[in-house]
């Protein structure tokens, strides 16, 4: 497990922000925030993808005027995404949203950040502070000559230190960057010296593809450094997309686990199995499991039953059969048809071992 970076807990809806809880998961619809129905259908798609929390652009009054409908009909979170007009951000305030994303060098005299902080403080709504390199102060570009990441962090060091100032404690900090180093960098020198809670993300990452690799690129260092208490993977796609790709990103990190791994060998000359057909069935069928196993399909009689004692089950294929593992260990030969079915059965049969055990110790972790 890695450990994260001690920050204060910031309440946001029905989640609570922070090192003490899970890394939440969030996304950004991209329907046009004056058609309320299309912006929910996609709110809703959302959260059936597992989506954690919601922002949603509030540029003018219309889309201010849909936010209590959206919070009625929703389940998780709702974040309100500012730009420019600290009007909307009060719009958004007083309409109940959960938080509200403000990017202090792009809403303009300082005046109208401190009416927007006052306004939350009072409302108890939290402020996700943005930077990016796009919007530094000046003075920050002169005296660092670029946006660096140590303008970038001395920018979110100013903001949050005056939201304290107003009084504002609810505070999440995101510093974006689409350089991956950068952002690395710019996270880390910030964690160093405050406290707040971290949205994570690699902003205008890409297209799909090249959108998720450089986003676990990015993403990756810094959860296993301890950083990070919600990210989101920026693709230039439907958003619905960003979704898995977050989650196997905590996954493969081990910072949260909250299905099955399936490890799989690269398939070569030895392979006597159609190993990509049975990744792709155990796949669809443990697309709904929870449980957080590594689980080995592998076709290779050579290496198969050594790698195997990697994984909590795992399966090792050759010449028409395979070989069913727990921790290495075998359980039984099984002919290649009923591979799938096994692993299925073994999984199965640890979920009840699992559950057994969560129920004996009255689920939290003390004998009940």
């Amino acid at each position: 497990m890695v450990d994260r970076r001690p920050t204060i807990d910031v309440p946001i809806g029905n989640l609570v922000l922070g090192s003490a809880h899970p890394v939440r998961v969030q996304s950004m619809t991209n329907t046009l925030s004056t058609d309320r129905e299309a912006t929910l259908r996609q709110i809703k798609s959302l959260q059936e993808a597992n989506c954690e929390l919601i922002r949603v652009t509030i540029p003018d009054e219309e889309s201010a005027a849909n936010i209590p409908y959206w919070l009625k009909n929703m389940d998780v979170p709702f974040i309100a995404d500012i730009h420019f007009n600290h009007v909307m951000a009060l719009r958004a305030i007083a309409a109940g949203a959960h938080k509200v994303r403000i990017n202090p060098g792009n809403i303009g005299k300082e005046a109208k950040v401190r009416e927007v902080l006052e306004a939350a403080k009072s409302a108890g709504t939290a402020i996700r502070i943005g930077v990016n390199s796009g919007s530094l102060e000046k003075e920050l570009l002169e005296k660092h000559g670029w946006p660096s990441p140590e303008a970038l962090a001395e920018s979110a060091l100013r903001h949050v230190a005056f939201a304290r100032e107003v009084g504002v404690e609810k505070i999440v900090v995101s510093i974006k960057s689409t350089d991956v180093p950068a952002a690395v960098e710019a996270n880390t020198l910030f964690a160093s010296q405050c406290d707040v809670p971290l949205h994570l993300g690699i902003t205008e990452a890409g297209d799909p593809r090249y959108g998720s690799i450089k986003s676990a690129a990015g993403l990756s260092p810094m959860l296993l450094s301890g950083l990070g208490d919600t990210i989101r993977v920026s693709l230039t796609s439907d958003p619905e997309e960003e979704i898995p790709v977050a989650y196997d990103i905590l996954k493969c990190t081990g910072v949260r686990v909250t299905s099955p791994e399936i490890i799989a060998c690269p398939t070569c000359g030895r392979i006597d199995i159609d190993l990509e057909e049975i990744v792709a069935e155990v796949k669809e069928r443990l697309k709904r499991c929870t449980l957080p196993v590594k689980i080995s399909v592998l076709g290779c009689a050579v290496n198969g039953p050594g790698e195997a004692r990697e994984s909590d089950i795992g399966i090792a294929g050759g010449a028409g059969e395979g070989l069913l593992f727990r921790k290495g260990q075998t359980v039984r030969k099984v002919r290649e048809d009923q591979i799938v079915d096994a692993l299925i059965e073994e999984i199965a049969a640890l979920e009840a071992e699992r559950a057994a055990e969560l129920a004996a110790t009255d689920g939290l972790g003390v004998p009940g």
